[in-house]
């Protein structure tokens, strides 16, 4: 490729980095429906000695764009019938549902100097979700792009587009391998890193060694992710926003600001900052690469919200049912907490324990993620060497998601979110049981069974259980 071709592509890929940008339009994907498989996982700090072409720690030549991932996830569920007295146009469906959806990506990035590189990633969804990703918190395939306010098409769309430039703050350097948004080569142990552009704010934030990615671990929306963190997105998990993070050896500090969507569940973007964004602090402790990481979220929204109390009020003066969007405001805020846990236990902390605890006000209207107001998370990962198959992974999880008070009154008075709503409610935590044996196939390929048991289903003690069982066939270059 010639140089010129070289310069028009970083001219392009720059052009379109639209970070105070006032709306962004991308033609979209939708939710879950059969049998399916998992996503390639979010950015990697290194690839595992053997996958990449180049030797690990060499530095990628300036000024030349590199493929650095390709994947493929098809993910099959099935949920069978459950019981339930009364239900909505929201509620999971009582006879069953049978979908299947399928991901494609392919990742690309280009070192603009000795710490400057730019990333440009393109994806495609297709199929659906079961129940068309609604009648749960906890919904049962995290690689579903929801059809949300907008009818989003089923082409090709642009991701990710981002700089990142990392400032040395000192000379001891670590070797990264070739990796999805990580061009191989070295960079300082001890640094300043930016980021600018469009990105997923679950790239730097919430990472969780054995729960984060549903194309390759825990299927289930409450493991990908804190699930009370209502974290900025559009609908198809992505914003513009500037990230800072001060990293050392042991320890690091990120700071993240975002665009949050104009509408709950929303492809467009609010703009200016000063008017609507989420704000994500995050303080990770690692004392060492085989120790206890521990870390501490905190967030805030500020957006154009429903509060759940004075909907209920203005329902109960004219009569019918709240109606949270209606009661939109700008200025609104949001704000919680979270704490994740990583325990490596043994086979090179392939073999682990995970832990979150997630907590928000439960006043303002959930907006961006899922309608849960707290979680908390118990679960496992078993490195296969155990039983003669080194690259395979067993992981069970269990998980409990609750509502705040005024949450629960709201859809107990009839209300709908975009997610729940049965046009009543008797108030139950709603439970998750999940396990996956993930089987690789080969260099490229892996095949994962997968089963989950829900509890009060819509935290509805008047349905249920559901029962969802699936498959997962993932490839990955």
């Amino acid at each position: 490729m010639s140089r010129v071709s070289v310069l028009a592509l970083v001219a392009v890929l720059m052009g379109a980095l639209p970070v105070i940008r006032a709306t962004q339009a991308h033609a979209n994907e939708q939710p879950v429906h059969e049998f399916a498989i998992v996503m390639v996982d979010p950015p990697t700090p290194a690839l595992p000695a053997g996958q990449s072409p180049q030797k690990l720690g060499e530095e990628t030549p300036l000024w030349r764009p590199q493929l650095l991932g390709a994947q493929s996830t098809i993910i099959g569920q099935h949920l069978f019938p459950l019981h339930s007295p009364y239900s909505s146009n929201l509620s999971l469906r009582t006879d069953g549902d049978t979908q299947t959806t399928k991901t494609f990506g392919a990742y690309f990035g280009v070192a603009l100097a000795k710490n400057l590189q730019a990333y440009l990633d393109f994806e495609m969804f297709k199929g659906a979700a079961i129940n068309n990703a609604t009648g749960l918190g906890g919904l049962t395939n995290g690689d579903v792009v929801r059809e949300g306010a907008n009818d989003l098409g089923k082409g090709p769309y642009v991701a990710r587009k981002y700089l990142r430039y990392a400032l040395p703050l000192g000379d001891d350097r670590q070797e990264v391998g070739r990796a999805q948004d990580q061009v191989s080569g070295t960079e300082a142990s001890s640094r300043l890193e930016f980021k600018i552009g469009t990105m997923a704010v679950v790239d730097d934030f919430d990472r969780n060694r054995y729960a984060n990615s549903p194309r390759t671990q825990f299927q289930n929306w409450s493991l990908m992710n804190n699930a009370a963190w209502d974290f900025d997105a559009d609908t198809r998990g992505f914003t513009n926003g500037v990230m800072v993070g001060y990293i050392q050896p042991y320890w690091a500090l990120r700071l993240g600001v975002y665009q949050m969507p104009s509408e709950a569940n929303g492809q467009d973007l609010d703009a200016p900052l000063s008017k609507a964004r989420g704000e994500n602090l995050e303080l990770t402790l690692q004392p060492g690469s085989h120790e206890t990481v521990v870390r501490l979220l905190a967030y805030r929204n500020i957006a154009r919200m429903g509060i759940y109390r004075d909907a209920i009020s203005r329902g109960i003066a004219q009569g019918i049912p709240p109606d949270i969007v209606a009661d939109d405001r700008d200025g609104r805020k949001k704000y919680g907490f979270g704490i994740n846990l990583e325990q490596p236990l043994a086979d090179d902390g392939e073999s682990g324990l995970l832990a979150r605890l997630g907590w928000n006000d439960g006043k303002t209207e959930t907006f961006a993620f899922t309608e849960v107001d707290r979680t908390v998370t118990l679960g496992a990962q078993v490195a296969g060497n155990h039983w003669g198959r080194a690259a395979d992974r067993l992981g069970v999880a269990f998980v409990v998601n609750g509502l705040s008070a005024d949450h629960r009154d709201y859809l107990a008075a009839g209300g709908q979110g975009f997610l729940i709503g049965d046009g009543a409610l008797n108030y139950g935590t709603e439970r998750i049981l999940e396990a996956y044996y993930r089987m690789q196939l080969g260099k490229y390929v892996r095949l994962s069974p997968d089963v989950q048991y829900i509890q009060n289903p819509g935290y509805n003690r008047d349905r249920g259980p559901a029962g969802v069982v699936g498959l997962r066939l993932h490839f990955e270059y």
